[in-house]
């Protein structure tokens, strides 16, 4: 899972606005945006360097990862 949604409206960004920057279209944003497609690493890289953030930022501990890693 990822924290795109919640850091794009902490800097008042929008969707069309890092679609236009990581050159991927808005319905493909949205889906990184609701969790429903996760990012390549590559991408991944790109959005936080346009949202100015650590890439490790924009990711979230998923509990039913940990329960699975012994």
């Amino acid at each position: 899972m990822n924290r795109i949604k919640e850091v794009l409206k902490e800097q008042g960004r929008t969707q069309v606005w890092l679609a236009a920057k990581i050159g991927k279209s808005q319905g493909t944003v949205a889906l990184y945006v609701n969790n429903k497609l996760q990012p390549t690493l590559d991408t991944l890289f790109k959005i936080a360097e346009y949202l100015e953030i650590n890439p490790k930022k924009l990711l979230v501990n998923s509990p039913s990862a940990k329960k699975t890693i012994k």
